[in-house]
């Protein structure tokens, strides 16, 4: 039961901290910060410097999306080369041809959707 303790002590006191660090932090600025009254220019949305134009309710093409899912899939398959960039030479030429047929793999997927049109913008 005193090793549980002694090892979570560190823990419970980081967390203490952070906590008494923030509810100061937060105190000071409801006392210091500046006061500013509710307005409707203020409620308003703000993007880009631009003033809203319409509704926030605006359908966007499935392109968007679509192109968006394909940044994230490759960029995070992008992630998982690292791991084999640092243990290449310990992987030998096995890990290198693993990599390579991932990479492959990946081309594949890439002109498959740029066949398909999910890259083209109009």
């Amino acid at each position: 039961m005193d090793t549980i303790v002694s090892a979570w002590f560190p823990i419970a006191v980081t967390i203490v901290v952070s906590a008494l660090i923030v509810g100061g932090m937060v105190t000071v600025n409801r006392l210091l910060g500046p006061r500013s009254a509710r307005n409707k220019v203020k409620g308003e949305a703000f993007e880009c410097g631009n003033p809203p134009s319409g509704s926030a309710w605006n359908r966007f093409s499935i392109r968007f999306y679509l192109t968006a899912l394909l940044f994230l899939i490759f960029d995070v398959e992008i992630v998982f080369l690292y791991p084999w960039a640092v243990e290449l030479r310990e992987l030998g030429m096995v890990g290198f041809v693993e990599a390579l047929i991932f990479i492959a793999v990946l081309v594949v997927g890439l002109v498959y959707a740029w066949q398909r049109g999910a890259l083209d913008f109009e």
